[in-house]
């Protein structure tokens, strides 16, 4: 939204750049823009209520709930001058600057205190820049009759994008590429169309990993798009504390009744700073492949000790990606289907889609999800989209309010090719979603169409029974050089046993060179007084007669005492069978449903046709079976290409080394 306001102002404003030039690096110019930007704001905002707050302050004091009423505004200040009055006296011009801040209320001094703005009046007094830089912010008309609130945030949200393109290091990590937030928050309203068009409409939506706040403002942007008289009232988390204040300020720069309080400073797994709050709508890009080492205990606890009534009842993932934890944080916030339920977007990367085998942790929350009917859609996104990686990158829409046509669905969309390539890079960021790209992406996932860049799947196509397939253990017992060697290197034994027992071990088993059997029962006996005699436990024998069994096809079936059939880990293999067309509820303990007929018949099937004909004597150890969910999207999508003729291959290398010859010749004439 490019208005002449919007872009006079922020031109004006990033002239202090100039003053900044030589003693502050182009990356940290934010570090003073951005807080004074806020401050000018804030003073302009105030201004008409200024002597009210005075009045009330100098009768009441610190009344938190009478000077928020005298401000009109859910904040105050009540610093006796408004802020270019601190000019008037430039030798005491910092400390009446660090005196204005500390007179805002609680939580907007607190956003003062998060941009570190006493460490930039430090440095600019010191560097004698401070009254010029403080003169330029007040020549500036911030009041909210010169600047609306909404041109009051384009504009700080252009200043934001300007910083973001000077540190790509840090846009990566705080500020998400608009169109990848458009395009969520598009498909998070494509379903609810009409229900956004109703007068007057309030809802409610979380990110519990703003950054900077701009998906959030974002979606306030598109519903009042879609509806000029509907609210949305956002909410916020984030950890790192001076992007917190960005998005924080943000806010307060788009509306000034915005409640400070809305926007939390903390880590969310393990300080959750909307505790048992619901919303309508969330949507979040959390970091990708982030550990959460620092809060596993927190998490941890909270999954042991209260299960599915905290937030990570389904599972943990693995330590080094946090990503399935901030899912399960965000489905802990859906309102309940009876009150009309909640929709989520959130930004992956492809570990989320298959990392972890089945009954893993990973697995476990994916089946969790999936078997309660809540993934919607996953969008494959094309690479190189973000500012900080080139990796791919996919949306997933969960909700727990699904429509009629979409109950027990999942719909892939393949929105790879859907791009369009930057005149210039920033960063890793190479491609962009052009507006007809995206209404196009929106488009396919609306019509639910089943085609070449759609597949439209039920639940249970995602899971499998991954069974364990068993031979019998065949093996035969032998003294021999190379068994021996076997004991001799054995970790066990060189552990358990002194050097000197180990060696007259050896020697004594060398006496038995040439024995072999196929009967382990016999192998025990024959060796047993000699094992004895070398001084080994009942355990420790048995270790020995382990290594000295070799692998023989042509060997009988190795069996226990009770004559059952001894399983070889040595050729132990794993296969995934799929799941029955049956409808299904999560519950945790699945051996009852994996015992079912149904399941049952599907994995005999698979055995007799599919091992049996190769491995006669294979069985499958039912007990050992588990049941695991993965989305391998690009396996749906993928299209052969068969390779080029060997001839035209041939005829291109021989192109080449023509071209090379004429290259050399001209170099050495």
């Amino acid at each position: 939204m490019a208005t002449p306001t919007i872009s006079n102002h922020a031109a004006f404003i990033w002239s202090v750049a100039d003053l900044l030039r030589g003693d502050y690096k182009q990356s940290e110019y934010g570090r003073v823009i951005l807080p004074f930007t806020v401050l000018r704001r804030l003073d302009c905002v105030l201004d008409p209520t200024r002597a009210a707050v005075l009045a009330r302050h100098a009768r009441y004091g610190d009344r938190p709930d009478i000077l928020v009423g005298a401000a009109g505004q859910p904040f105050y200040n009540t610093a006796a001058v408004a802020l270019p009055r601190l000019l008037d006296d430039p030798t005491n011009l910092a400390d009446g600057l660090r005196q204005y801040v500390a007179a805002f209320s609680p939580a907007a001094h607190d956003v003062m205190a998060k941009f570190d703005i006493d460490t930039q009046i430090t440095r600019l007094d010191r560097s004698n820049l401070l009254y010029q830089v403080l003169g330029r912010f007040c020549d500036v008309d911030l009041h909210p009759d010169a600047v609306s609130n909404t041109e009051m945030g384009y504009l700080y949200e252009e200043l934001v994008r300007r910083f973001s393109e000077l540190s790509n290091e840090t846009a990566g990590e705080h500020f998400t590429p608009r169109e990848v937030v458009r395009l969520m928050v598009d498909l998070l309203f494509a379903e609810d169309d009409d229900l956004l068009r109703t007068p007057s409409i309030v809802k409610t939506m979380l990110d519990p990993a703003c950054g900077t706040g701009g998906m959030l403002s974002v979606a306030q942007d598109r519903l009042r798009e879609l509806n000029p008289t509907a609210r949305l009232e956002v909410f916020g988390q984030e950890l790192n504390a001076e992007t917190f204040a960005v998005c924080q300020s943000d806010m307060l720069m788009k509306d000034a009744k915005h409640d400070p309080t809305r926007i939390v400073h903390g880590n969310s797994f393990s300080d959750d700073g909307h505790r048992g709050a619901r919303f309508d709508y969330l949507l979040a890009n959390p970091p990708f492949g982030v550990e959460w080492k620092k809060v596993g205990d927190a998490v941890r606890d909270e999954h042991e000790q209260l299960g599915f009534a905290g937030r990570f009842g389904a599972g943990l993932p693995r330590i080094n990606d946090g990503s399935f934890l901030f899912l399960q944080h965000m489905i802990s916030k859906m309102k309940a289907p009876a009150d009309g339920g909640t929709r989520l977007a959130i930004v992956f990367n492809g570990s989320p889609l298959f990392t972890g085998a089945a009954g893993s942790g990973e697995s476990e929350i994916r089946r969790w999800i999936l078997e309660h009917d809540w993934l919607e859609a996953v969008v494959a996104l094309p690479d190189q989209l973000f500012y900080n990686t080139g990796i791919s990158t996919y949306v997933w829409i969960v909700s727990n309010r699904k429509a009629a046509r979409r109950r027990g669905l999942v719909q892939l969309v393949d929105a790879r090719a859907r791009w369009t390539k930057m005149r210039k890079s920033l960063g890793e960021k190479r491609k962009a979603i052009a507006e007809d790209q995206l209404a196009e992406i929106v488009r396919l996932y609306a019509e639910m169409a089943d085609g070449e860049h759609v597949k439209v799947l039920p639940v249970h196509r995602f899971g499998a029974q991954r069974i364990t397939v068993e031979r019998p253990m065949r093996r035969r017992w032998s003294v021999d050089d190379a068994t021996l060697d076997v004991v001799r290197t054995h970790p066990k034994l060189v552990t358990k046993l002194d050097p000197v027992v180990l060696d007259g071990l050896l020697a004594k088993l060398a006496a038995h060179a040439g024995f072999t059997t196929t009967d382990r029962a016999a192998a025990t006996k024959s060796l047993g007084a000699t094992l004895a005699l070398a001084g080994l436990t009942t355990a420790q024998q048995k270790l020995v007669v382990d290594a000295l069994a070799v692998a023989d096809p042509d060997a009988p079936p190795v069996t226990d005492r009770k004559g059952n059939l001894e399983p070889d880990p040595d050729v132990r293999d794993t296969e995934s069978v799929p799941l029955p067309d049956v409808p299904v509820v999560y519950e945790v303990d699945v051996t009852a449903r994996l015992a079912g007929p149904e399941h049952r018949e599907l994995v005999e099937a698979h055995l007799r046709d599919e091992v049996l004909p190769y491995v006669p004597d294979a069985w499958v150890d039912h007990a050992r079976t588990k049941l695991g969910y993965e989305i391998p999207l690009t396996r749906h999508f993928y299209r052969y290409v068969p390779p080029r003729p060997l001839a035209e291959i041939d005829a291109e290398i021989k192109q080449l080394e023509r071209e090379i010859q004429d290259l050399l010749a001209a170099v050495t004439e």
